[in-house]
């Protein structure tokens, strides 16, 4: 598995995943419509935000409607030969912190038949020297206590849990875990 910039040949493979009952958001099932909605409107535009240093005053739409300023970043597809995922970054420049309604530097999502193949840690081994290139001294990642295998990833990649916390009211209820990963350790190992 190898993570792969989106390009126009890897589409029908992200559009197929999407269809199924997979969502590049996990707080969001509803958001494979949407990606779904961008990519049939302008793929050449689409493809273009993957890589998104300078949103330049686009938004977001949270989970709750909260619509928020998109913070920089980049998507990845996770590819064997075909899709298997997506990770992204996201990070404020000069700044490690991250806004409130933001849990993470990177977040990742395997399709429900590629799981448990080891594609999420693969994945965010490639992303973190990326997270490094940015500036960023640590990533955060976060996840809920009862996903062992997302904590099992985090940890393999050299995370460790800093907080239990409350989640925001634009992410829902509930308990989140946050890990933090050091950078200059893991860009030392690649």
């Amino acid at each position: 598995m190898q993570l792969v910039t989106p390009r126009a040949e890897h589409l029908d493979g992200y559009l197929s995943a999407l269809r199924t009952p997979w969502s590049p958001d996990n707080q969001r099932p509803a958001a494979a419509d949407d990606e779904i909605a961008r990519v049939l409107a302008d793929p050449a535009l689409f493809l273009a935000q993957c890589d998104d240093p300078d949103p330049s005053g686009r938004t977001v739409t949270l989970p709750d409607g909260t619509v928020v300023p998109r913070l920089p970043g980049i998507s990845r597809w996770m590819w064997d030969g075909e899709f298997c995922g997506s990770i992204g970054l996201r990070w404020q420049p000069g700044t490690p912190a991250l806004p409130a309604h933001c849990l993470g530097h990177i977040g990742y999502g395997v399709v429900p038949w590629k799981q448990r193949q080891g594609y999420a840690t693969e994945a965010l081994r490639q992303m973190l020297p990326l997270a490094a290139a940015v500036g960023l001294p640590y990533a955060e990642i976060t996840t809920e206590p009862d996903n062992v295998g997302s904590q099992r990833v985090i940890e393999n990649c050299g995370g460790v849990l800093i907080e239990r916390f409350a989640l925001p009211s634009t992410s829902g209820e509930g308990t989140g875990l946050r890990y933090r990963v050091a950078l200059s350790a893991t860009v030392a190992e690649h």
